[in-house]
Order: C-alpha cells, then structure tokens, then sequence
C-alpha cells in the first residue's frame, strides 16, 4: 500500500479537519461546466475509441486546461461526478479523483486539469468499484496539484459522500 499512498507526498490539499455542518440552503450546487473559466470554451466531447496502449501515459496525453475558478473558493459545494480511487484505509476510499465522466484518467485521457477534482475525507468511502457515481459535499478551492494519473485544478475536503441519484 506504500505505493498507494506515495502519491500524496507533497499535495496540497483542503484540511480534512471536522467542518460545522452547513445548512442545506448553504450548500452551493455545481456541474462540470461551472469549473470552467467564464469566458473558456466548452470541454472537448468525451473520447470515445480504444486506447492504444502502447501510446504515452494518459497523463501525458492530458489537454491543457483553460484555468481555473476561485468563485467557490472556501465555499461548502455539492458536485456529481465518478470515482477513481487513489487511496484507502482499509476496505474504504479516503483520496479520489472526482472526474465528469466514466473511463477519463484510466481508460481515457484525463480532462483538463479544470475538469478534475481531488477529493480527500477523513471518513473512508466504500466504493462499489471503480467509476462508481457519486455526489460529494464539502468544502472546495482551487488547488492545482499533480497525481500520478492527471494534472489536478481543485480540491475538495468531503463532509458527505453519497450515492448519485437523480
């Protein structure tokens, strides 16, 4: 597991410290789109096709990002959006990237690093797997960090972790 948790040496992440709970009308909700830069153009089309492993690392083939917002900097949000475990404790998940889309970081190269949030919560998420669709609540900022999977625009400190549902 050691190799796991080697990535994280060196992130700068939000505080995973016990925040006050925020009353639901607090609580700002958040697409994809509205991590873009206002005057961005939208995010390319989800990639599609087999991926040619022989080809560079997905990382490597990560499309530069537009920049970031610092709107919701220190703000408790609610984003939807699908796991990609990069740490646990136990059987549990305690660092995700938080992507828009399923197979983006893995299958696919990984979006702008505008369109990537890690995740980090003191409480282990039991994932059901991989991509696994979730909204998480908690407080968000701009923190461009690097992982072994993708260049990284924000962080998030998870309060609540749930199961997507429409």
């Amino acid at each position: 597991m050691a190799s796991r948790r080697g990535f994280l040496t060196g992130l700068v992440c939000l505080s995973v410290a016990p925040s006050v709970a925020a009353a639901e009308d607090e609580v700002i909700q958040l697409d994809w789109p509205d991590l873009l830069p206002k005057d961005a153009p939208p995010s390319p089309p989800v990639f599609g096709g087999l991926i040619d492993h022989d080809q560079p690392a997905m990382s490597v083939q990560q499309p530069p990002s537009s920049g970031l917002r610092a709107d919701w900097n220190g703000k408790i949000v609610r984003l939807p959006g699908f796991v990609v475990p990069l740490d646990h404790k136990g059987s549990g998940v305690v660092a995700f990237l938080l992507v828009p889309f399923v197979g983006a970081c893995v299958h696919v190269p990984p979006p702008p690093a505008n369109q990537l949030v890690l995740v980090t919560s003191a409480v282990p998420y039991e994932a059901k797997g991989m991509f696994d669709p979730v909204f998480v609540t908690g407080m968000f900022g701009a923190a461009s960090t690097n992982t072994q999977l993708a260049q990284v625009g924000y962080a998030l400190s998870a309060d609540k972790i749930e199961p997507y549902h429409e």
